[in-house]
């Protein structure tokens, strides 16, 4: 809605040495000057402050032209205290649109219509800082009233009580401009569609030649009625017809005549009422005086007319409707006219029994359009025997053509389409918006009809102007329909009729008839290809309005029902996901924390590692609602402690790390030695990824030990792979396989054991994986493949992605080390690709670093150049430090094979500083050798920096027993001494 506040500036002084009656005296004129111009513009006063009052638009039944309509009150309020003529009476006003909660306060003695949320306080505080006579709107409300109502920014303002600078607009004065030309000056697409309607109008025109026709077209708001009939009225236009157009304003409702005084404009061409001459002359010229008299009178001219004065009113609404009756049939025998009059849902009462006559008149070449919304269509339309055409949303086919006008062809939106038909229904309007507010977002850039899609983007939203007109259309549903519509927005997209029947609470017969209308009105409609029956939304729009305009305690309460009621069907039982959902939304704290912890579990026995991070984070927040105790902080570390396959699995790697801190935390808040030490091994594994490896391997050793005192086999197992992943982070390759091959001697033997939130088969898996990694790294490439088929082996049993993911990584490495590039390639390639579809993402920028090299073994450099800038960006992404490195390092090799040496120098050296910070002595030893490669020596100091160079990467190669790294090292070291010898 939109909310106007009002006040009497500097009323404190004016009444300050009054009585209390004359005070109130001395204010009244201003405060009925104010109720009056709300009135006027359907708004509801809901409080009076003594010298001023708060108003609302568009409620209690909503109203998609609340904030143009708020405006003009506004206008109209401070025009009323000016012609007082009182000076001392001075108005300021503040306007701001946005959503709110309204409740009725009732009092000993009154009602008032409260409103809450921060959207008044806005209002209010808009209204302060308006000068005398001063108009000063918000943002929001600016937008939603573009068009119909001139601003002037001023700004942004400081705003007490909140924090960031406000812009502030000043209402400068209404525009005369029709709704039709407003919607089309910010039209962004081109006509599409609608052949089978314009080729029946076209008929229906023709027809018209020999006898008089009248059609009414009428459709949901934004379906496209008035961009239809325009098309067509200026094609007939242009083959020599003429246009009289009449428009139905919502601004002017209270008005009398105004749709009718449009239209008699229209065909006379003048405020003044002098005919624009041609045509055969002044159309009212044979008309009798009283009909000319009716005439002056809806134009607001002078009258002398004896016999007018004395004419009854409704005598005179007679003489006003054949008048005009009479005007357009002297036009139409002229030459073919057009009457189309717009929006008749909105016609001012004093005009509607003239645009009845006129819809009644079947004059030779005359051809009457009328447009319509659905549910605002007068009586006399069946009894002015029109023709009724229905508009529907456009056909996909023109649809996708009219996004394609909008967006262009840029590959990057084809997805997007697709989402934006199925969000809006084929819509025009809501297309248009959506693409609008997309591109006001920055997440299209570019040109209209040329767009490209920037960022991805979970939910397209809905704009405040659509939510308004669906909202309008909601609020005239009967209390029981609107109930129905509650009920089946909180279930979702679709719903059989067994379930509506239960949540409803409904008698089967008033169910049935509630569905059936709400089926016409294409809000909830029959599904069609299923085998239960159904019921469905026409698009996320309306649910989604539906649903957002539910008040919490109304969610709640549907939301429990629907728990009770699935919880009852055995047929869900395998989708824990919905009774989630629901018990979120119920609040129903404890369910909610089974019911997602089940679905995480689900997922990660899938690797779809996302969707269970989002779950674990369900329960852990369902689960820290409930009452606080003992056994419930134990829940909670072992749940956080759970979590961290997710996690890590999709690449949430500083999220993982905060697991284990806030699990270690809390196990020290309830003294649980083994929960800390089970919490301290997640914090340590994570720590392998995301910071130096100096603090991982000391973390790790501290588990190590503890986790062996404690005695658990299992977490020592896990701590054990986590010490080996850090020994081989910082270049302590024996070590590393050392700590791996305890843990998988372990795993092996007849007892393996492994903690909660994984598999011995699983640990055994990745401590396989590591060592054929680390023995890769030692060359010991037979040790290395014997550890690599066993991985494979469980690999191939499980057939989990992650584990294919894992099993794959350490494959293709270890084949690329013996030198196929190929082979590795080939192998990295699928891994990538299963990582990319089941999202392992603390996996992607691994593989994509040895998929890089494998590429560039083959010469392949532009692809091997294009995936190791990919891996790279992800690995910083995620916060992999190691693996930026090694991408780097790689890369840069990459771009110095396509001479970009400048760039390549820069970026082997930036590595090369990293790895020697983080303490990845391993991959500084790589980097240097990488650095050498590429530095070129042109002359002796230049050859001399680059073997020392290469004696620091040998003596680090050495040290961690990189022996083919060190061969490699070497064996570039010879030749650059030779050739300095040379």
């Amino acid at each position: 809605m939109t909310i106007l506040r009002a006040d009497v500036v500097q009323s404190t002084g004016l009444v300050a040495e009054l009585e209390p009656e004359q005070a109130v005296s001395r204010l009244e004129p201003a405060l009925a000057a104010m109720r009056a111009a709300v009135r006027q513009f359907g708004g509801i006063v809901s409080k009076e402050l003594g010298d001023g009052l708060s108003a609302v638009f568009g409620a209690p039944i909503a109203d998609d032209n609340h904030a143009p309509l708020a405006c003009h009150a506004a206008i109209e309020l401070v025009q009323r205290v000016d012609s007082l003529s009182d000076p001392g009476l001075q108005v300021r006003v503040g306007l701001h649109s946005g959503l709110v909660v309204t409740y009725v306060v009732a009092s000993e003695f009154s009602k008032v219509y409260e409103i809450g949320g921060a959207a008044q306080h806005l209002a209010a505080r808009l209204e302060s800082i308006a000068e005398p006579g001063q108009i000063f709107a918000s943002e929001a409300c600016r937008k939603l009233s573009e068009g119909h109502v001139r601003f002037e920014s001023l700004g942004s303002k400081i705003l007490r009580g909140f924090a960031d600078p406000v812009p502030v607009y000043r209402v400068v004065g209404a525009n005369d401009l029709s709704s039709w030309r407003v919607r089309k000056a910010r039209r962004i697409s081109r006509f599409v569609g609608r052949l089978p309607e314009t080729e029946l109008l076209r008929n229906i025109a023709e027809a018209a030649r020999t006898n008089g026709r009248t059609v009414c077209l009428s459709g949901d708001p934004g379906i496209g009625k008035s961009r239809l009939v325009h098309e067509l009225v200026q094609e007939l236009e242009g083959e020599g017809w003429k246009i009289v157009e009449a428009e139905c304003s919502p601004n002017l409702q209270s008005s009398p005549f105004a749709a009718l005084k449009g239209l008699l404009l229209s065909v006379l061409g003048s405020a003044t009422g002098s005919y624009e001459q041609g045509n055969g002359g002044d159309p009212r010229s044979g008309l009798p005086q009283i009909m000319r008299t009716a005439i002056d009178a809806v134009l607001d001219l002078p009258i002398s007319d004896a016999h007018w004065d004395r004419l009854e009113p409704q005598l005179r609404g007679r003489a006003i409707c054949d008048a005009t009756c009479a005007l357009i049939e002297t036009l139409a025998c002229r030459k073919p006219t057009v009457l189309l009059i717009e929006d008749l849902h909105w016609v001012d009462r004093a005009s509607d029994a003239a645009m009845a006559a006129l819809s009644s008149l079947r004059a030779r070449n005359l051809l009457i359009i009328v447009t319509s919304r659905t549910n605002g269509l007068p009586d006399w339309i069946d009894r002015a025997s029109a023709e009724r055409l229905v508009l529907r949303p456009l056909e996909e086919r023109a649809g996708l053509a009219m996004l394609d006008a909008i967006l262009g062809i840029s590959a990057t939106t084809l997805d997007l389409k697709s989402r934006i038909l199925r969000h809006t229904a084929n819509v025009p309007l809501f297309i248009e918006e959506v693409c609008r507010g997309l591109k006001e977002a920055d997440v299209l850039q570019g040109q209209w009809g040329a767009l490209v899609l920037a960022r991805s983007i979970d939910e397209l939203g809905i704009p405040p102007n659509i939510q308004g007109v669906i909202a309008s259309r909601l609020d005239r549903l009967s209390r029981e329909e609107h109930a129905l519509m509650q009920a089946a927005a909180a279930l979702g997209p679709r719903s059989t009729l067994g379930t509506l029947r239960e949540i409803a609470e409904l008698p089967d017969a008033l169910l049935q008839g509630c569905l059936a209308t709400l089926d016409r009105a294409e809000l909830f409609v029959r599904a069609g290809d299923v085998s239960v029956e159904s019921f469905e939304f026409p698009h996320d729009m309306v649910r989604q309005v539906t649903y957002d305009t539910m008040v919490q305690r109304t969610r709640e309460r549907i939301h429990t029902r629907i728990l009770s009621v699935l919880e009852r069907d055995d047929s869900l039982r395998d989708e824990p996901d919905k009774l989630c959902y629901h018990a979120t939304r119920a609040k129903d704290w404890p369910k909610a924390f089974a019911y997602g912890r089940t679905v995480a579990r689900k997922c990660v026995g899938r690797s779809a590692f996302a969707d269970a991070a989002t779950h674990f984070e369900i329960a852990m927040d369902a689960l820290d609602r409930t009452s606080i105790s003992r056994e419930r902080e134990a829940e909670a570390v072992d749940l956080r402690i759970e979590a961290r396959m997710a996690f890590m699995g999709s690449g949430r790697v500083s999220e993982w790390l905060d697991l284990g801190k806030e699990a270690e935390r809390r196990s020290d808040s309830i003294s649980d030695i083994g929960r800390k030490v089970a919490a301290m091994t997640v914090r340590s594994a994570a720590q392998n990824f995301y910071g130096a490896a100096v603090e991982a391997i000391a973390t790790g050793e501290q588990v190590v030990h503890l986790a062996e005192e404690w005695g658990n086999l299992g977490w020592l197992n896990l701590a054990e792979y986590g010490l080996g992943q850090a020994y081989h982070l910082g270049g302590r390759y024996r070590e590393a396989e050392q700590a791996l091959g305890r843990s998988a001697a372990r795993l092996m033997g007849p007892e393996p054991s492994a903690p909660i939130g994984t598999t011995p088969k699983y640990l055994l898996l990745v401590c396989c994986m590591m060592k054929a990694i680390s023995h890769t790294a030692l060359g010991e490439f037979d040790v290395a493949g014997s550890f690599q088929r066993r991985a494979d082996e469980i690999a191939d049993e499980s057939g989990r992605p992650f584990d294919r993911v894992a099993a794959a990584y350490s494959g293709g490495s270890l084949i690329l080390a013996r030198g196929d590039g190929a082979a590795a390639a080939i192998l990295l390639d699928e891994a990538f690709a299963l990582a990319q579809e089941h999202g392992v993402r603390i996996f992607a920028p691994v593989i994509g670093s040895q998929r890089g090299m494998a590429y560039l073994e083959q010469d392949r450099v532009d692809d091997a150049c294009a995936i190791l800038t990919e891996a790279r960006e992800t690995a910083r992404a995620v916060g992999y430090t190691s693996t930026v490195v090694r991408s780097s390092a790689f890369l840069a090799l990459a771009l110095s094979r396509k001479g970009e040496l400048a760039d390549a120098l820069t970026m082997v050296r930036d590595a090369r500083n990293t790895a020697r910070q983080q303490g990845f002595r391993g991959l500084e030893a790589e980097a240097l050798y990488y650095e050498a490669v590429i530095t070129p020596a042109t002359n002796e100091d230049e050859r001399a920096t680059l073997v020392r160079g290469l004696q620091v990467c040998i003596a680090l190669a050495t040290e961690c027993d990189a022996k083919p790294l060190r061969a490699k090292a070497e064996a570039l070291l010879d030749k650059m001494l030779t050739s300095m010898c040379t």
